[in-house]
């Protein structure tokens, strides 16, 4: 039988290399063809074809029996690499060659793996469509016309067109999660800090963290283990054993039919498969929710951007990085954070000391008193929509701001720094849908197991 190599997913590919079913070479040049066929998608920033076939026999031959074994992965292009410049997708660091891989790459390297190419995004992570004025637009492989979210669209895109078995994307807000509902993968965001954190393009350190995406769970389980060093197997989990709570109040609100019916869809499929349904309200949680979200980025942002340059990029200036911002919409936000309106260190600290605490007593609150294992909803509240609606989007006949419209659903889990992880609504035709589960903080590997069960039980 022949393999379809640019769709097997990453256990899968690395299985086919151990035993010779395929050579690292040959799965390489596979690849490459596959990015050159791809290649008006945009979603490779730095690619090179030889580097990647020499790589491959190079780190297989390096790392034989590893967990990764001559894999190559693709990198958001905000994640530190020695091979390829890091620009974060903006002007004044497109040439930038870091000395040193960010910790999540050199995890990657010593467990066989490698970078094989830098991914489009949105310009400094600072917005969900990916349409970038400095690299260009990202295009989405369910419809090249419409955006694949952001701002990881490009390891999102890359993976969905078979250019890539899988990823790292970074998440602050939903950026792993909401590419990866919108291009039909799954993507993961760990609990804040279980991943290394150094070496990366920074928004927010507090709410910031690296993510895998990729085609299956089971290939998120395995980079969850090189990326943390966790690498206990998933326990077996029976939906019948499993409590999910279904917070209809504001994760429901004004959804896109398409995405109301396919996550209806799905949670009747979880139910008969014997999974607990409960709803549950988070009502007080919102009000603490907008306390923190913005104050904490704009504050942080401003602090961290320039320490990154300092560290990892002294020849460029904040003020030169500030110049050579392209994308109207990213030079607006942090153009708000330089004069008398910047972000005053009082609502930093209210956020950090009151509401952050409040949410998470809330949040746990809500677990313990209904016995949940974690939380499902739409990850986000509409499908993909056309390139350059980056101010506004049409939602059940009205225009509505893109960015708050977006990560709507997945900005509360960042904001506590809750593990969690969007799947693809199996849909028989229109454009991808994601449903996402959100454990507990610390409960990686468990949501992990959970969601392999109800990856199982959708598929049926």
């Amino acid at each position: 039988m022949t393999l379809d190599l640019a769709r097997l997913d990453a256990v899968a590919a690395i299985a086919a290399i151990r035993d010779g079913s395929v050579s690292p070479a040959a799965y390489a040049e596979a690849l490459a063809d596959r990015a050159a066929r791809h290649a008006d998608l945009n979603a490779l920033q730095s690619f090179d074809a030889e580097y990647v076939v020499r790589a491959a026999v190079e780190a297989h031959a390096a790392h034989p029996g590893a967990a990764l074994a001559g894999l190559p992965v693709v990198a958001k292009d905000n994640i530190n690499t020695t091979t390829y410049p890091t620009s974060g997708g903006t002007g004044a660091l497109l040439t930038h060659t870091p000395g040193t891989d960010a910790g999540v790459v050199r995890r990657i390297v010593q467990a066989g793996g490698f970078i094989g190419a830098k991914a489009g995004m949105h310009e400094l992570a600072f917005g969900i469509t990916s349409n970038n004025a400095v690299t260009g637009a990202v295009h989405n492989p369910a419809d090249p016309t419409l955006i694949p979210g952001g701002s990881s669209g490009g390891t999102a895109a890359a993976i969905a067109a078979g250019t890539f078995p899988a990823g790292l994307g970074t998440d602050t807000g939903g950026s792993c999660r909401i590419p990866a509902a919108l291009c039909g993968v799954i993507g993961f965001r760990p609990t804040t800090g279980r991943y290394d954190g150094d070496g990366v393009v920074p928004i927010s350190h507090t709410r910031d963290t690296v993510g895998p995406l990729a085609r299956s769970v089971r290939d998120i389980a395995l980079f969850d283990s090189v990326l943390s060093g966790d690498t206990a197997n998933l326990a077996e989990r029976a939906m019948a054993s499993i409590t999910l709570g279904v917070p209809r109040q504001m994760f429901f609100d004004n959804l896109d039919p398409a995405v109301a019916a396919a996550v209806e869809a799905q949670l009747s499929a979880l139910s008969a498969a014997g999974a607990k349904l409960v709803e549950v309200s988070f009502a007080p949680i919102w009000a603490h929710n907008d306390a923190f979200s913005f104050p904490v980025v704009f504050y942080e942002v401003m602090r961290d951007l320039p320490a990154y340059l300092a560290e990892h990029a002294p020849g460029v200036s904040f003020d030169a990085l500030v110049a050579g911002i392209g994308s109207p919409d990213v030079a607006g936000a942090i153009g708000s954070q330089l004069g008398d309106m910047a972000m005053p260190e009082a609502a930093y600290r209210a956020a950090m000391d009151e509401h952050r605490p409040a949410m998470r007593r809330i949040y746990g609150q809500v677990f313990e008193a209904h016995g949940l294992d974690a939380i499902v909803f739409p990850t986000t509240p509409l499908p993909a929509r056309p390139i350059g609606g980056d101010e506004t989007v049409t939602l059940n006949g009205e225009q509505v701001p893109t960015f708050p419209t977006y990560i709507r659903n997945t900005d509360l889990g960042s904001n506590i720094g809750a593990p969690g992880i969007s799947l693809p609504c199996p849909v028989s035709s229109g454009l991808p849908v994601g449903i996402e589960f959100d454990a507990l903080p610390g409960n990686d590997r468990s949501l992990l197991a959970l969601a392999r069960a109800a990856e199982k039980a959708m598929a049926h």
